[in-house]
């Protein structure tokens, strides 16, 4: 069984390979908080990374042992997840009182009950959630991820010299870190229903965070690459040059009027469509807070725009904005990628659990 659930307790590196880029937290304790240890981004070349997985294992391996090195980290276990598309979760009635090793045979020999691929292709975990209210039975929670996803981030963490101790999902290192924004959200974060969107290059993710708990989540593909496409049609750069101008400025005149306003408007437009999707599920009629993650979400005036549009305060989501950082650590770059951080720093955090 794998640790796409369990708790761990050794110190690990919170390591997330998006579909641009890969990032490092490393946490330590600090008091009842956190101290950012080390931390580094690097970016992944093009095609490394294809439908949320990884297609250029040498390459990948090559930029995690660059960012291990810019890091200057001694730590070698990671935490790292797959997308929340790539797993299965199901909730099953269990007979209650089973230690963990009746509840893995049990869960083998009914898996093809609720997994739709070959049982040995897959890597199961579970965790028992608590009584139901059936009589003596016992909810758990089933997840189930094919093999391959895994073991190619594994591989890929290997050729920098590093160890997998965990992976995980990524909707559930994003609740962990939500944890940690709550003090932006009037110190009552964990009361509150919040709608956490974390806008990448390909991919925005909706997860709706009711009392602290993801109550639903939907991913649709949209996301930052758009505005680097549309920099690179309208001003003739190549790709590399389009993302480093869209970080960097120095785009003629026009772009704030002609390309950015119009994309940040498309965001908060794909943010109240996904929004409408969950008022629709039956599960609630509205949000107290918008938080936007994510590498997108640091556009200049994107929360202004999306608070403009849908009328629901909007925050840009800071899990570091009351954590000790040691000296090695560039504190305007770390501030500058914070929000993009949320799920590094979520799967660092498993060192604690």
């Amino acid at each position: 069984m794998l640790g796409l659930l369990k708790k761990k307790s050794n110190t690990m590196l919170g390591i997330d390979i998006s579909s641009t880029s890969a990032k490092l937290i490393e946490l330590s304790r600090s008091g009842a908080g956190y101290k950012v240890e080390a931390f580094a981004v690097e970016p992944l070349p093009p095609n490394a990374i294809s439908d949320r997985n990884i297609a250029e294992l040498e390459l990948v391996g090559q930029v995690l042992a660059k960012l291990v090195s810019k890091a200057r980290t001694s730590v070698k276990d990671a935490a790292v997840a797959v997308s929340g598309s790539a797993v299965i979760t199901k909730q099953i009635l269990m007979e209650p009182g089973l230690n963990e090793e009746e509840l893995e045979t049990q869960l083998r020999l009914e898996a093809d009950q609720y997994i739709p691929y070959p049982i040995d292709e897959v890597a199961l975990d579970f965790e028992v959630v608590g009584p139901s209210s059936t009589p003596n039975r016992d909810i758990v929670l089933l997840a189930a991820c094919r093999k391959e996803n895994v073991e190619i981030r594994e591989a890929a963490l290997a050729l920098a010299g590093l160890k997998a101790k965990v992976v995980e999902v990524e909707a559930y290192a994003l609740e962990r870190a939500f944890s940690l924004v709550a003090e932006q959200l009037g110190g009552r974060g964990e009361d509150l229903t919040v709608a956490v969107v974390d806008i990448g290059a390909t991919t925005m993710t909706l997860s709706i965070m009711h009392k602290g708990e993801t109550i639903y989540t939907r991913e649709q593909m949209f996301g930052g690459k758009q505005l680097t496409d549309e920099i690179q049609r309208r001003y003739g750069l190549s790709y590399e040059e389009a993302g480093l101008a869209k970080k960097r400025g120095g785009l003629p005149d026009d772009y704030v009027q002609e390309v950015l306003e119009p994309f940040k408007e498309t965001v908060a437009q794909q943010i109240s469509r996904a929004l409408q999707f969950f008022f629709a599920s039956g599960q609630l009629t509205e949000v107290d807070y918008i938080l936007l993650a994510g590498g997108s979400s640091a556009i200049s005036g994107l929360d202004t725009m999306v608070q403009r549009v849908i009328g629901t305060e909007t925050v840009i989501a800071n899990p570091f904005a009351h954590m000790a950082v040691d000296s090695k650590v560039n504190v305007e770059a770390l501030a500058s990628d914070a929000p993009a951080l949320m799920i590094a720093c979520g799967l660092a955090m498993r060192s604690f659990d």
